[in-house]
């Protein structure tokens, strides 16, 4: 995996000043892509960020090309990103949620390192990476078995030298070869799609309901590492201004409810969350 940019320290009276905003609150956490850069998986806009071409879902379900070159990248980036393992970040938050300080956490991330963390109340906004679904008959597989079966449809793979920037939804930026054999499902030869969400799709609404369900149930909020462009993590945050809750956002860079935070903390989440988990006696 590529080499996580160096944390930025937060100043220690906002620190201070978050654990103070959240003492003897249940705080539920809306993660996004920065807080998993410490696990080597690179953020969408920060500094030194892949330049993005996103799959459309329109795209992947009308040609067959965009689906050689998704499956392609997406199977070239698979082996780096399933390997990459919690930071200190996600560990924090599950030390939290363990001891009843946190409600949950809501992710915009497609990672399933919340899980691997050990958070058992984990609404991922947009799908995780390590599952797929056929849209045709519904079948699902894991992620690693169509990963076997890429491998015996394209044993070229094996000797070929093909690099590319990693992104954060675990996709490689790459050419596509017109060689590649695209996986199919095994029940009725339908599209295979992993479970998350594209450009040009909407998150569930019983997904937005379950996150929104966990914010009703919190009495405080931690945005940590999303500057909040996507208006699904917006919505929710406005939600939680409209309740009056403190919200303790922790980014890197401005994002679009800074005017809305309690307490805005500049720097990396992996030593913040740590710290305000410390701070809050856990």
């Amino acid at each position: 995996m590529p080499t996580a940019p160096p944390s930025m320290p937060a100043a220690r009276h906002e620190v201070d000043d978050a654990i103070e905003a959240l003492r003897g609150r249940s705080t539920a956490v809306l993660t996004g892509a920065g807080i998993s850069t410490d696990s080597g998986i690179p953020d969408y806009r920060g500094e030194g960020a892949p330049k993005a071409h996103p799959m459309t879902f329109q795209n992947f379900m009308e040609s067959h090309r965009h689906r050689q070159r998704y499956w392609l990248g997406s199977h070239l980036g698979w082996g780096r990103f399933a390997s990459a393992t919690p930071n200190g970040g996600h560990t924090a938050i599950a030390r939290a949620e363990a001891s009843k300080a946190f409600s949950g956490v809501v992710t915009q991330n497609v990672d399933a390192l919340h899980h691997k963390a050990g958070s058992l109340r984990v609404v991922d906004l947009h799908g995780r990476l390590d599952k797929v679904r056929c849209v045709h008959c519904g079948q699902s597989f894991t992620r690693s078995a169509v990963a076997q079966s890429i491998d015996r449809l394209n044993p070229w793979l094996a000797v070929t030298d093909m690099q590319g920037h990693v992104r954060p939804d675990g996709d490689v930026d790459i050419a596509v070869s017109e060689d590649f054999v695209i996986p199919r499902c095994d029940m009725c030869e339908g599209v295979l799609k992993p479970e998350v969400i594209f450009f040009g799709e909407f998150v569930p609404p019983s997904v937005f309901d379950q996150a929104a369900g966990l914010l009703a149930r919190s009495q405080a909020l931690i945005v940590a590492g999303s500057s909040l462009v996507v208006n699904t993590g917006m919505r929710l945050v406005s939600l939680a201004h409209k309740k009056k809750l403190p919200i303790v956002i922790i980014n890197r860079g401005p994002t679009k409810a800074d005017r809305m935070a309690t307490v805005r903390i500049e720097g990396g989440t992996s030593e913040t969350l740590g710290a305000i988990v410390e701070g809050l006696g856990l």
